[in-house]
Parts: C-alpha cells; sequence; structure tokens
C-alpha cells in the first residue's frame, strides 16, 4: 500500500518511538492539501509530548483496545507492536488493516516487476546488524552511493525522499519487519538470511510462527535473489522457486577454512586481522560478498577493505581495560546462542559473565550442556529470569569448575563479576535475553553497563555509516 492510497481512510498511529514518528512526517510530507485527521495510540508520556506538537490534527490516546483499533481502516504499527496482540487480532477480523513503516517505504519504491531496485535487505537471529553495516562499508569501498538504514537505527521512513537516490540501500530488518516486506507488494531485489534461531517468541506466539515470519523476507517476499547461509539447516532446506538462490558457507562459494577466507578453491584473505568480534561475524562476510556478487559486482578486491570496518556499539564490543579487567559490551545479544557464540571469542582468557533479562521462556539447556565442556571463570545472573538460568546452573557449576552467583542489578551483578574473577581477566555482558522492564532497550542497557564500568558515553555510543553516503 502506497502512502497515496492512505486518502480517504481512517488512519492511526500505534507507537510513538522513532518509527512512529517517522510514519507521522512521512504522512505529513506527502500531503498536499489540509492535514488528515491521525490518531496515535501511545504512552502517556508521549501524549503529553504529542500535545505540544504544531498539528493540531493529531490527536494522542493512551488506551488501546480493539473498539478503538476497529475504528480505523488502517493502522500503521511500530515494529515493537506485535500484530499477534489479541486487540489486534480481534480488530483484524473487524476490517483493520495493520501495517507497518517498513511495508510503506517498500510499496513507495516498487518498479519493474515489483522490483525496489538497490535493496539489499539483511535478516537472521544473529549478526544482521554487524551484516548490514558491513555491507555498506564495502560497497562504498568500492565507489557506490550507499544508503544504511532500516533496524539498525535509522528507520526507513526517515530516508523516504532523499535529494539524491543512492544505488544501493543496506538494509537490516529484525523478525518484526520482514512480514512487512511481503505484505507491501514490492519484492526486494536481494535478501540475505544469515541463521534462524528461537528468539522472540513473545512477539510471534510460537517458535514456528517466529521462523515462517522471519523467513518471511526470502519466502513470502520472493526476492530476485536470495542469499542463504548453506549451514543453517533450516535455511539449507529452503525452496525458493521465485527467486535465484545463492549460497555462502558451501564449498563453490564464499566460505572460512579456519580462520582463512576463500572464493571457492581461491584463497582470497586471511580473516584475523579484520576487526570482526568471533567467528561467526568473519563468517558473515562471506554473506556480505556473495551479496555483493549478486548486485553485479566483482566482490573479490573488495574483501581487504573490512580491514577498515569500525565494529558496532552492543556487539562484542571492547569498552577498554580497567584495573586489568576488559569490559565487553554485548547488550544486544537476547538469545542463549549469542551469549554462547559471545563466549567462544573469548575461549583463552579468564571471564566472567553476566547472563539474564526480560523472561521470554527460552529453552537455556543448550548453554547449560556447553557449560560442562567449556565454562567460564564465572556467571552471574541477572535479571527477570536470572533465577531459571541460576537453578539451571548450579547443579553444574562445581563439576565444571565455574563459580556462579545472583543478583538484582546491573550494579550488584558487575560487583559480583570482579568479586569472582578476584584479579585480571574480562566482564561480558552478553546477557542472552532482551532489556525490556529493566531499561527502555539493549542500547540503554549496554550504556549503563560502560558508564558503571566508567567509559566515556560518547565515545562508545555512535553506529558508524548509518544513513546515505
Amino acid at each position: 500500500m502506497r502512502i497515496s492510497q492512505l486518502e480517504g481512510r481512517r488512519v492511526a498511529l500505534w507507537g510513538w518511538g522513532r518509527e512512529g514518528r517517522a510514519a507521522w512526517r512521512a504522512l505529513r510530507a506527502r500531503e498536499s492539501g489540509e492535514a488528515r485527521p491521525l490518531t496515535v495510540f501511545c504512552l502517556a508520556e508521549e501524549a503529553a509530548e504529542i500535545r505540544m506538537l504544531d498539528d493540531p490534527a493529531l490527536s494522542p490516546e493512551t488506551e488501546v483496545t480493539a473498539e478503538r483499533l476497529s475504528a480505523f481502516d488502517i493502522v500503521i504499527k511500530s515494529p515493537g507492536i506485535s500484530p499477534y496482540r489479541p486487540e489486534a487480532l480481534a480488530a483484524a477480523e473487524r476490517g483493520t488493516r495493520f501495517i507497518g513503516g517498513t511495508a510503506l517505504w517498500f510499496a513507495e519504491h516498487a518498479g519493474d516487476a515489483g522490483i525496489a531496485a538497490g535493496t539489499i535487505c539483511v535478516t537472521g537471529t544473529k549478526g544482521k546488524s554487524t551484516t548490514t553495516a558491513l555491507l555498506a562499508h564495502l560497497l562504498r569501498a568500492a565507489g557506490h552511493r550507499t544508503a544504511l538504514a532500516g533496524n539498525i537505527g535509522l528507520p526507513l521512513l526517515e530516508v523516504l525522499d532523499p535529494q539524491l537516490l543512492p544505488e544501493f540501500w543496506a538494509i537490516e530488518l529484525s523478525s518484526y519487519q520482514t512480514r512487512d516486506v511481503a505484505d507491501s507488494g514490492a519484492r526486494p531485489d536481494i535478501a540475505v538470511a544469515l541463521n534462524v534461531f528461537p528468539e522472540h517468541l513473545d512477539w510471534h506466539g510460537s517458535q514456528a510462527r517466529y521462523v515462517a515470519d522471519k523467513l518471511a523476507l526470502v519466502t513470502a517476499a520472493r526476492p530476485r535473489i536470495a542469499v542463504l547461509n548453506a549451514a543453517d539447516p533450516q535455511l539449507a532446506a529452503l525452496a525458493l522457486p521465485a527467486s535465484e538462490v545463492r549460497w555462502f558457507n558451501r564449498a563453490d562459494g564464499w566460505h572460512l577454512r579456519g580462520d582463512d577466507l576463500y572464493r571457492g578453491e581461491r584463497l582470497v584473505l586471511d580473516t584475523t586481522t579484520v576487526p570482526l568480534p568471533g567467528r561467526h561475524n568473519r563468517g558473515n562476510l562471506c554473506a556480505v560478498l556473495t551479496a555483493i556478487e549478486a548486485a553485479g559486482i566483482d566482490a573479490a578486491p573488495l574483501a581487504a577493505a573490512a580491514q577498515s570496518f569500525r565494529p558496532l556499539p552492543n556487539r562484542l564490543q571492547r569498552l577498554g581495560e580497567r584495573d586489568g579487567i576488559v569490559y565487553v559490551n554485548d547488550s544486544i545479544s537476547t538469545t542463549p546462542h549469542a551469549s554462547l557464540a559471545a563466549l567462544d571469542c573469548f575461549r583463552s582468557q579468564r571471564v566472567a559473565i553476566l547472563l539474564g533479562g526480560h523472561d521470554r521462556g527460552l529453552d537455556w539447556t543448550e548453554f547449560a550442556a556447553r557449560m560442562r565442556e567449556r565454562a567460564p571463570a564465572a556467571v552471574v545472573t541477572m535479571g527477570a529470569n536470572g533465577p531459571r538460568i541460576h537453578a539451571l546452573l548450579a547443579p553444574l557449576a562445581q563439576s565444571a569448575g565455574f563459580a556462579l552467583a545472583q543478583a538484582q542489578n546491573m550494579e550488584t551483578a558487575m560487583a559480583r563479576a570482579k568479586e569472582l574473577l578476584d584479579g585480571p581477566g574480562v566482564i561480558l555482558l552478553s546477557p542472552g535475553a532482551p532489556s525490556f522492564g529493566a531499561y527502555r532497550d539493549y542500547v540503554a542497557r549496554g550504556r549503563h553497563f560502560a558508564a558503571l564500568a566508567g567509559f566515556d558515553l560518547a565515545a562508545i555510543s555512535s553506529i558508524p555509516g548509518l544513513g546515505i553516503a
């Protein structure tokens, strides 16, 4: 659905975060006459902010019910709001259509055969932000004007009408947004799927629905070319008759042998010099180079440009050292799989890991099993699911040789981690759980961790390369 098709319809916004504000600005920017009435379903503190805006046709409401939602033809919702909530499902049954800003953007950019030209979309349970930023970095290194936007921190609707169009759009999409692309009626030019692990089950309602929504980017959205990870069993089993498929992590394409990067049988680069934390992130360089080839660009000469890539904040971010302790901020880690990957990056060092946050009911048994094989020096649990993780690990601590403690909050967790390390080592914030409840988002959690460790927030918080360059 294009923005012009909203004319004459009853429209509401649901959510007043950055995505909601971007949708409001985009709708107003495309209006040619009098401002259409818009209702915003939002929090009480946001309602006060909205009333102070110079927009009398914008009306905030703080109570969201099926009855109120069903009063509108179209509800443009923010990504964090699940369409599977009971009030949304009830309103949808009565005819209300729920869409996201991502769907509006793609509909506006549909060209020949419905393909949004130059779009390279990236999704995956872990690694998608770094992969998307690295993609933009290498495309720019090749001299191509490229936009870096999406879930990484710049809503697509904020770059709806740029003064100078980029050649390529490097777009990160979460599982909250991938279905929007399919619903937009537009097709991505290239879609990259990195991996699929259980996550966001509270938003999606079940693991099966999470997988279906996540993979909608390469199934229902029918990209011109799908770039898939041959090492992921669920991706390897996909049949995509509407798309050409390019594989990475396969011997006939881009893949790693140890730390060496290969294109087929050709050795291209020793990745130990690339500033990508963890072998899994260096492996995603294979995804980026495969996507660049899919865009018709010779990728091999660009591989070396990855050495000048600047790692993103909150993603295995080495903040620095204090009194012999290295602090690593991996606040974006929201699954046990991500925490295990983080631990693998520091396997040769003494590590105290901080685990826990919002409880989405994810299974931590595989994490516990790995502790039997290769445990860190210490584990400190915190947050709503901290007691559940602690109870699972407690029977293993003595036999596996790691110290275990509980904490009520981040301050206490860091103090306990220092005590348990009792000397040099690494304090790793890789919670394996969302930040909801204790923090506004994972960024606020990472900033709190950095502040408690004594680091300059301004120096470690910015995402390089956002926007068009």
